[in-house]
């Protein structure tokens, strides 16, 4: 196992949704060691929410792999998707960052064509974008963080999915980011862990209903991964505090980016995948109760 950051983690924090260059350490998603294949030559892939964390780290390595990416983003968020922009125009591979808020269905279903057309068509869809916001307790949940949280993390997926299926055709990929939480539930995150478990039997469903159209549609679901919403919706410390954040995992820290980002590869490439639709990949750092 590499010499990855461990908790604790210094006082970084910020207001949402936060922003990569914010952070310290940085969170890790070159993935230096990584040998690409050639897994994904020529195909064109929509990640929402691309601009950090797990989605900036998944647009590299399918980029690596030789796709053209469009990736999602807030209008604060921009800074970070352009930086992720131009890394991968740097190895010769068409990139665009696309601003959009999800929780807008017209907005993100007019993102899901504008990307298609940008990338000359669409192979896979990545729905990763989300919104989570810790609160002590029950009666701190209101209304409005409630329908923000479902119309991002579920409303959301259903809209962009739906509207990639005009573009993706047989043999194209959907691929849904769930959580732990959505497995396990989480205290202070009741709204954000109902929307990933719908968000896990979503996966299981829509993949029931789209495999005579050969199109897969799987879900990665981690645990703890460092990345810029955890500073930015967190306090510093106490009960739900970033400070010691990931280390009740076995490996004692969170996943890096860098970390997480090869499942979504082998989900996307038939090669690797092909025969697999329907799953929820769990990645806990050791931990066997969820799953």
């Amino acid at each position: 196992m590499p010499n990855e950051p461990e908790p604790p983690f210094d006082d970084q924090s910020m207001s949402l949704p936060g922003t990569e260059a914010g952070m310290e350490p940085a969170p890790r998603w070159e993935a230096p060691d990584y040998k690409a294949a050639g897994k994904l030559d020529g195909k064109r892939c929509l990640v929402t929410g691309g601009d950090s964390g797990i989605g900036r780290a998944v647009a590299w390595l399918f980029a690596r792999e030789g796709a053209n990416v469009a990736v999602t983003h807030l209008p604060a968020e921009k800074g970070d998707a352009d930086a992720i922009v131009d890394r991968v125009v740097e190895l010769g591979r068409r990139a665009v960052a696309l601003e959009v808020d999800l929780r807008d269905p017209d907005a993100a279903a007019r993102m899901v064509d504008r990307a298609a057309k940008e990338l000359g068509g669409l192979d896979v869809l990545v729905n990763n974008a989300a919104y989570q916001k810790h609160r002590n307790a029950i009666d701190d949940v209101d209304l409005d963080q409630w329908r923000r949280t479902f119309e991002t993390n579920i409303q959301g997926y259903f809209v962009v999915a739906t509207a990639a299926l005009a573009h993706l055709p047989e043999g194209g990929v959907i691929i849904n980011t769930g959580s732990i939480t959505g497995l396990e539930g989480s205290k202070g995150l009741l709204d954000y862990s109902a929307t990933k478990g719908a968000t896990h039997a979503f996966t299981k469903t829509l993949a029931q209903e789209l495999v005579e159209r050969k199109i897969r549609v799987n879900c990665v679901a981690p645990g703890p991964v460092w990345t810029p919403l955890n500073p930015a919706e967190r306090p510093h410390s106490g009960e739900h505090g970033y400070e010691d954040f990931g280390a009740d995992t076995p490996y004692g820290r969170p996943a890096q980016p860098e970390e997480v980002a090869p499942a979504y590869v082998f989900f996307a490439s038939n090669a690797d995948s092909g025969y697999i639709t329907g799953e929820v990949l769990t990645l806990l750092g050791g931990d066997t109760r969820a799953g």
